[in-house]
């Protein structure tokens, strides 16, 4: 492998300050050139989703040599995620956006639907899982885990069973040597979770009524099912968090006292542990091979921790980090014996990498940038603080500043994230990176309601939809217009999914903050996205609707007390040039949403600029409609919120190449 610092790394790449040539959009715009990866079971290979301008492929390659062993096309299809089933074959979640046909299901309806695929590196063959059985609609709920049963590697995968017109979450196990599929247990019409023990059996699973919110906690007592707890929960439900710290244990979450507090469940007599307490961070790092706990991870504002229970992997953890100084590092996989290490680094020396740790051979290399188009390329700085809202409440923030600019009264775009209850993750964002390389400054504030900073943050965006949780956006765009940082006459507002309400909100909620708004697959209206829920969900009595009904305040679908907040019905107040994009395939927020919006800005004689993308999802997976999305964004902004031309910084001496862990 290549040493873990070439002394020969561009001057761009070490001080984003240094003026080079701006890439183009679509550098930023296409997936990722190392997307999902993976080490096999024995370190020995890495599987990739490797994407460019015009697709992706999977690739597999040798540790060692980098020697090719597999590149395949995706076509059409959109690959979610990748995994190793043994040394030898991967699996695919792959999806579509389709409408299932009724001679071959008894449910009829257009969804993203989610397979599986696998190829088998010894025999270079590709083979569908789980097809053709009936009764099944042959797709999963979600990614499979592996399991060794009777000395052989299965999978298990959860789906569903379709006895008359009823869906019943069903656990499936899949040999990979044949492709055998075997229905090991069946819920029933309100289980809604499992967990899988270390034989590749279900020991528990949860079932949840939706209408009057009873939670039950089921564990298996040879062929039946016991219940040993029960909760109410409309709202905050319990959770199965993973299979215990020792064997015979299961992980439960539950918010009964007020707070979520994780417990150890025995299996053998239901019993509960006291609450685990403090030291739990964001989530729990897992054994790779039995996906037992061994230690947790936190994420807080530009830094990521992990904090392993071993005292071995801890020290092993820390020297890792330290050699990677002034530089971001996750943990992205390992081999099952833990001695290979997978690592993505983000920093002003690394840009956005992979590097894999060898820890017999005491040996680490640069196994390719994530994004290769934009190695050499001088990146944003990435800054965090924290501003006072109007009331005083703290939020927290990234700010991304332009190479080669002087970063005093610069242009600024606001980039609130969707969710709500989400947070933008310390490290690469392609999409602040892309417009920081425009020029601008790109504000990410994580306002009230937002998750990763506490119960009490998230808590306070309770019922402040288009309310406090907005105005801590414009809050952040004034604390910099305090501070010099930007100029407040050249600030425009982006977002997608609810950025893209924030975004609209920005000029109809609120008016003479932003010069411009561009919103992607954002909600315009809030009475009719929950009237759309109540539909979809089965009614109004559903978890979801008392999920958003919660957030906005409203006391039921047909409140128009949020009225004032939805912006189709404020488009009289937009005054700046308005911008929509919207993926045709979206069913997360369906397109009607940005119709509503356009409708409402013809009926009140106002300009508005619509860009449809055309077989694309809310998650924007395809490259040609990502780069299509950012290609329409930019000039958009440069139009009406001209960025100032590059000055030259002059960069620092080069200072020496740091060692190796």
């Amino acid at each position: 492998m290549r040493l873990l610092r070439a002394t020969a790394i561009l001057m761009a790449m070490l001080w984003p300050g240094l003026v080079v040539a701006t890439p183009p959009i679509d550098a930023f715009g296409q997936l990722p050139t190392l997307g999902d990866i993976a080490l096999s079971p024995d370190g020995t290979r890495w599987a990739a989703i490797v994407g460019s301008a015009t697709g992706s492929e999977v690739q597999v390659r040798e540790i060692t040599t980098g020697k090719l062993l597999l590149a395949s096309p995706a076509k059409d299809l959109k690959l979610r995620a990748l995994q190793w089933a043994d040394n030898d074959r991967i699996v695919l979640t792959i999806s579509q956006t389709t409408q299932l046909r009724s001679e071959d299901y008894l449910f009829v309806g257009r969804g993203e639907y989610y397979q599986l695929t696998m190829h088998d590196l010894a025999t270079h063959s590709w083979r569908r899982l789980m097809n053709n059985i009936p009764l099944t609609g042959n797709f999963v709920s979600g990614t499979p885990v592996v399991r060794t049963v009777e000395g052989r590697p299965q999978l298990i995968a959860e789906g569903w069973s379709m006895p008359g017109s009823m869906f019943l979450s069903t656990v499936f196990r899949i040999d990979p040597a044949t492709g055998r599929t075997t229905v090991v247990e069946k819920g029933n019409a309100e289980t809604g979770d499992w967990l899988i023990g270390l034989d590749g059996e279900p020991v528990a699973r949860s079932d949840y009524a939706r209408e009057n919110g009873e939670w039950r906690l089921m564990l298996r007592r040879g062929k039946n099912w016991s219940e040993v707890y029960r909760e109410k929960a409309l709202l905050d439900r319990p959770y199965l968090a993973g299979l215990g710290r020792t064997p015979g244990t299961i992980m439960v979450g539950t918010h009964k006292s007020g707070k979520y507090e994780v417990h150890e469940v025995n299996l053998a007599d239901g019993t509960w542990s006291a609450p685990l307490g403090k030291g739990l961070g964001d989530g729990f790092l897992r054994d790779p091979a039995s996906l037992q706990p061994i230690g947790v991870y936190n994420e807080g504002l530009g830094t990521v921790g992990y904090d392993f229970w071993n005292p071995d992997d801890q020290k092993l953890w820390r020297a890792i980090a330290r050699s990677f100084k002034d530089e971001m590092v996750k943990l992205v996989d390992w081999s099952h014996d833990r001695n290979i290490v997978m690592l993505e680094v983000f920093g002003p020396k690394s840009g956005d990498a992979i590097y894999v740790v060898d820890r017999t051979s005491r040996t680490a290399g640069l196994l390719s940038p994530r994004y290769a188009r934009l190695e050499g390329v001088g990146l944003g700085t990435v800054q965090t603080l924290t501003y006072k809202a109007a009331d005083g409440t703290e939020i927290p923030a990234y700010l991304t500043l332009p190479p080669g600019r002087l970063h005093k009264n610069l242009p600024l775009i606001a980039l609130p994230h969707g969710g709500p209850e989400a947070s933008d993750s310390p490290g690469f964002d392609w999409w602040a990176q892309a417009l920081a390389s425009r020029g601008y400054a790109v504000l990410q504030p994580q306002f009230r309601g937002s998750s990763g900073f506490g119960a009490e943050h998230r808590d306070a965006g309770y019922g402040q939809w288009g309310r406090k949780m907005q105005t801590d956006v414009s809050d952040g765009v004034r604390h910099l217009a305090g501070l010099g940082t930007i100029d407040p006459k050249r600030v425009c507002i982006v977002g997608a999914s609810y950025g893209g309400y924030a975004a609209l909100a920005g000029v109809t909620v609120e008016q003479g903050v932003y010069r411009c708004a561009s919103s992607i697959a954002g909600v315009s209206d809030l009475r009719r996205m929950l009237q759309r829920e109540v539909s979809d969900s089965g009614g109004k009595k559903n978890p979801v609707v008392r999920y958003w009904q919660r957030f906005m305040g409203a006391e039921n679908a047909n409140d128009t007390k949020i009225d004032p907040f939805s912006p189709a019905r404020l488009a009289d107040k937009v005054t700046v040039p308005l911008q929509l994009i919207h993926g045709k395939d979206d069913l997360v927020v369906p397109m009607e949403q940005s119709n509503f919006m356009v409708s409402a800005m013809k009926n009140a004689g106002k300009p508005v600029e619509m860009v449809v993308l055309p077989s694309e999802d809310h998650w924007l997976s395809r490259p040609a409609t990502r780069i299509a999305m950012l290609q329409a964004l930019a000039a958009f902004l440069e139009k009406h919120n001209p960025p100032d031309p590059a000055a030259a910084v002059a960069p620092p001496p080069n200072p020496a190449a740091p060692a190796a862990p």
